[in-house]
């Protein structure tokens, strides 16, 4: 079982919304919304391999919730108590990268003013989930392989060894058999990270989900902005069940806030034109809206030399808080690759 949230009940022109009381939780996976075939599938993986202390690797498109997953399986597993710890490998430029993972000493290159402890060394005893693992370097990929199968490392210009006990979890919404094969990523670590592998759907293969998933999203908006909305009208339902969703839960989590955005009484006033193929704002129209996007900031991050914060980042130069640019380029597939020569 799943979280559940039940589909309300008919009224004139729309549903209405369930009341919180109706909403049922599972331990374990309250952070996952849903109850369709393949989410339960997933689901049953998650459970079956959460115990072990087998290294996962976790595939899906972007906006699945791969994180979400990841997080489940660290609250089934024994390690709950301990820490989750996280890192993104397409977030950071390739020279602070082996820093964030394994950290340094002090001197241990220019301005390093000070000893930094590594993502992985905070995560001993507990889980460390390594995302967009595809965009790892390739020069670094040795020194993850080792952690895998010794369980130490050492700092950036240390000298003594750090010896580590971590349940990695790592995600990708690359093939990452195709970046073996074109000798991008090695072909040992591939195997040690599928031990075993975990698919998440994407939104389009779990559509009955989708009522859930807008009434969740509707019920956190609104709360944030004060707002009491009651009813989802029946064409809004019908335009979020025949689009395709490209961007999967994460597209529809901000098409809901835009729409929470938008509702000034207690029924839902959402963009549906947005989802409409036959109109201005159709798939091919969307599509190019965010190749125009994605190459603008990829021409920024460029201009910065691929640094995201500080006053002369790419964040500021966008108006953007960092966090907020970081989610923007995961959610556009924008990597190391794409800005640095």
């Amino acid at each position: 079982m799943v979280q559940t949230f039940l589909l309300g009940r008919e009224g004139s022109g729309g549903k209405e919304l369930c009341m919180p009381g109706e909403i049922n939780f599972t331990h374990g996976f309250e952070e996952i919304v849903g109850q369709s075939g393949p989410l339960k599938r997933m689901l049953e993986d998650v459970k079956a391999v959460a115990p072990s202390f087998a290294t996962v690797l976790i595939l899906g498109e972007t906006g699945t919730g791969k994180e979400l997953v990841a997080r489940a399986i660290h609250r089934l597993s024994s390690r709950s108590a301990a820490s989750f710890v996280k890192m993104n490998c397409a977030a950071l430029p390739t020279e602070l990268l082996e820093s964030e993972l394994f950290g340094h000493e002090k001197g241990a290159f220019t301005n390093a003013v000070g000893q930094k402890i590594g993502r992985l060394e905070s995560a001993n005893n507990g889980t460390f989930f390594l995302d967009e693992v595809g965009d790892l370097p390739l020069q670094v990929q040795p020194k993850l392989l080792r952690v895998l199968q010794d369980r130490e490392f050492e700092r950036l210009g240390a000298t003594s060894t750090i010896r580590v006990n971590v349940r990695l979890i790592a995600a990708t919404n690359r093939d990452l058999a195709k970046s073996v094969a074109e000798g991008r990523f090695r072909r040992d670590l591939f195997y040690r990270l599928s031990v075993f592998p975990i698919r998440v759907p994407s939104l389009r293969e779990r559509s009955p989900d989708i009522p859930l998933l807008v009434r969740h999203f509707l019920r956190k908006f609104a709360q944030h902005m004060n707002k009491k909305i009651e009813t989802i009208p029946d064409d809004v339902t019908k335009a979020m069940m025949s689009w395709k969703w490209p961007g999967n839960v994460r597209e529809l989590e901000h098409f809901i806030e835009r729409a929470v955005i938008l509702t000034q009484g207690s029924v839902l006033h959402a963009p549906v034109a947005e989802l409409e193929s036959n109109s201005e704002f159709g798939p091919e129209a969307i599509d190019t809206l965010r190749s125009m996007r994605r190459a603008h900031i990829i021409g920024v991050l460029r201009e910065t030399g691929g640094i995201i914060s500080g006053d002369s980042g790419a964040a500021a130069r966008l108006g953007l808080k960092r966090t907020t640019l970081q989610s923007m380029m995961q959610r556009l597939g924008i990597t190391r690759k794409d800005y640095e020569d």
